[in-house]
């Protein structure tokens, strides 16, 4: 049993050893030249304004969690709807009942996102 992992472990391992030769060798074939300039914190080629620990607003939590959930939704309910027909023909109203249960899951949070303004967009 053991014996079939044995080449993604070589694989693994040569992998990780050929990642370390390159960064090994980036750092000491390459220049490094550090300046007051190239230490600064870069963000899209602007000049960074203010502190960095700066609160970040509660709006791109829930952007975020908008995404999570729009992306499980797809990510689950796709594969299950192109084999929907198989599925009914096999397990018949079965087939249905648990991804009923999943998107009520998800509608429950997307309702919490829309109760707390995630999608008003000022």
């Amino acid at each position: 049993m053991i014996l079939d992992y044995i080449p993604i472990f070589l694989v693994l391992i040569f992998s990780a050893i050929v990642g370390g030769a390159i960064i090994l060798s980036s750092r000491i074939f390459g220049p490094y030249r550090p300046n007051k300039v190239k230490l600064m914190p870069y963000e899209s080629g602007k000049d960074p304004v203010g502190s960095t620990h700066e609160r970040v607003s509660v709006k791109y939590y829930l952007v975020a969690m908008l995404f999570i959930i729009f992306d499980i939704e797809v990510i689950f309910v796709y594969p299950w709807a192109v084999q929907f027909k198989s599925l009914f023909n096999e397990f018949g109203i079965f087939a249905f009942i648990p991804m009923f249960i999943f998107l009520i899951v998800l509608e429950i949070g997307f309702l919490y996102i829309l109760a707390k303004g995630g999608l008003e967009w000022d």
